[in-house]
């Protein structure tokens, strides 16, 4: 039997409910960790989902690019047979190497029902709609509402994972994105389901199905050759969808999905100033 999700789509496999911290513990250890770094938690309205966000104070960003880091899947399963109540992630990877970016114009943006598990918070927006036109649609929004608070020229995205796909989804969507940048992304979700022989996610759109909208936007990838999870196969297979590949870099690094990506992430980001 396939499992609409299998241990692969949950990024973190756990067997055991208790060791696993409440969503409002995971939730005080990310904004207290934040705080030391600045940031504050603000909350994003849109059509079908607040957004959690950590912003900073009085930066400026007039005529700059905004870098958005949007978050991975989170904890979307407890185990292969049970969808996980709360997505809110345990142990964030984007929270991580955004402390490596040394632009002050910088947000985070978890993704739908993660840290504000309420409204339409069904269990399909971390499973099989996790990247569904109503998710997109949110981050649009979402977008469209920073530009206008911070008055930025554009947007530089950043995701790791599942946020790999959003940021190269919302880039085929808009015309305002200077770039998009992903960690151990899941460029083909059709070929991870299948690679992983689990069920398709039927209710998401998939990035590989716009590279025709993607080749004219500078995109640089990571990928980790330990990664068990997003293999450089997925990559490889959402690569070779393109016409003209002129405007995508990507590099192999010694990584796993979950660690270590810090240091690769600080050279690459440094490299672009």
């Amino acid at each position: 039997m396939k499992y609409l999700i299998f241990v692969f789509a949950s990024l973190f496999f756990i067997s055991c409910t208790k060791n696993i911290p409440t969503p409002s513990e995971r939730k005080n250890l990310v904004l207290i960790s934040s705080k030391e770094k600045g940031f504050e938690q603000v909350n994003i309205q849109t059509s079908y989902f607040f957004i959690f966000s950590l912003q900073k104070k009085h930066i400026t960003c007039k005529n700059k690019s905004l870098h958005v880091y949007i978050e991975g899947d989170g904890l979307a399963w407890i185990n292969r047979r049970t969808i996980s109540s709360d997505p809110t992630p345990i142990n964030s990877t984007i929270l991580k190497i955004i402390n490596e970016d040394e632009n002050e114009c910088k947000i985070y943006l978890a993704r739908p029902c993660q840290y504000l598990n309420f409204g339409i918070c069904e269990k399909k927006y971390w499973t099989s709609h996790r990247f569904s036109p109503e998710v997109l649609k949110s981050f649009d929004e979402s977008l469209d509402i920073l530009k206008n608070r911070y008055k930025n020229k554009d947007f530089t995205l950043i995701g790791h994972s599942g946020g790999g796909a959003i940021v190269a989804l919302l880039s085929a969507k808009r015309d305002d994105i200077k770039r998009f940048i992903t960690i151990a992304g899941n460029l083909d979700t059709q070929k991870w389901t299948t690679f992983h022989n689990i069920s398709e996610l039927k209710g998401s759109l998939n990035p590989a199905d716009f590279t025709k909208s993607l080749e004219d936007i500078e995109q640089f990838h990571l990928i980790g050759n330990n990664d068990k999870i997003i293999t450089k196969d997925i990559f490889l297979s959402y690569y070779s969808k393109f016409k003209n590949n002129d405007k995508i870099s990507f590099s192999y690094v010694d990584e796993s999905h979950n660690c270590c990506w810090e240091k690769p992430y600080k050279k690459l980001i440094l490299s672009l100033e």
